[in-house]
């Protein structure tokens, strides 16, 4: 029908999915991975609205902030709406993505929030010298060798670590600040890093109502609605050789992150 002249061509909802954690590494969610998913997405034909149909324990704070920007920067461009729907979770960098909708959607299950900041690493100093192995490093710059986990932990960079962690955790809240607005509550856990399981996301303000993405959407475009889904396409031969064992490291990674609100 969309060839036929004079014809009114049904509202398309363009989806794009985000599964999985947000990495730095190549692996999972990135902005370079993504870029041209949610280019195509707003970009081809007139979408009605993009939807964002979100997975997503967290992961790097950088690559969070620029696909929600990318996101964010074509949605005004286009003037095009854009939807978040929870599904499992959307927590910590997961959340900043759903922020970057105008309006967001849970399950009565789903896990909203975590807005905070996390680093984690193993200290081995211990364990090396009791094999008996020596570590030797040279830096030009006192700096240069902070947090070294085969070294002693130090209460100076312990310090400056949190300080870091501090800086991060602002920027998010001023993020959900400036995306959630008044509909955020004076919750006294808001911003501590908590989450918030269904009902209760949408009573902190952390999201807009319980709802699923094809009711929600013909809803507001009519039962004639038709959805478009965009995501990176991977060719058969990239399943094999380093790339299979960069998947199953990465899929290992995942379940951590996952693992971490007992999905």
């Amino acid at each position: 029908m969309k060839y036929i002249p004079f014809t009114k061509n049904p509202p398309v909802v363009a989806v794009i999915r985000l599964q999985g954690a947000i990495s730095n590494s190549g692996r999972g969610l990135d902005n370079p991975g993504l870029a041209p998913v949610i280019e195509k997405a707003f970009s081809r034909g007139k979408p009605a609205a993009v939807a964002l149909e979100i997975n997503c324990p967290g992961g790097s704070p950088v690559q969070s902030s620029l696909i929600a920007s990318r996101i964010r920067r074509l949605a005004d461009e286009k003037k095009v709406p854009v939807f978040a729907f929870v599904e499992d979770v959307a927590a910590s960098g997961g959340y900043w993505l759903a922020c970057a909708a105008d309006e967001i959607f849970i399950d009565d299950c789903s896990i909203t929030g975590s807005i905070g900041v996390i680093s984690a690493n193993f200290g081995a100093h211990e364990f090396i010298g009791n094999y008996g192995i020596e570590r030797r490093v040279h830096t030009a710059g006192k700096s240069k060798s902070l947090l070294d986990p085969f070294k002693p932990e130090k209460p100076a960079d312990v310090k400056k670590l949190k300080g870091w962690l501090e800086d991060l955790h602002a920027t998010f809240i001023d993020y959900v600040k400036s995306r959630r607005g008044t509909k955020l509550t004076d919750h006294p856990d808001l911003f501590t890093g908590e989450v918030f399981i269904g009902q209760k996301g949408i009573d902190a303000g952390l999201a807009d109502g319980i709802g699923h993405l094809a009711p929600v959407m013909k809803q507001r475009f009519g039962d004639d609605v038709t959805f478009k889904r965009y995501g990176a396409k991977r060719s058969i031969l990239s399943r094999f050789g380093s790339r299979f064992v960069d998947e199953a490291i990465g899929g290992i990674e995942e379940r951590v992150a996952f693992g971490r609100f007992g999905l």
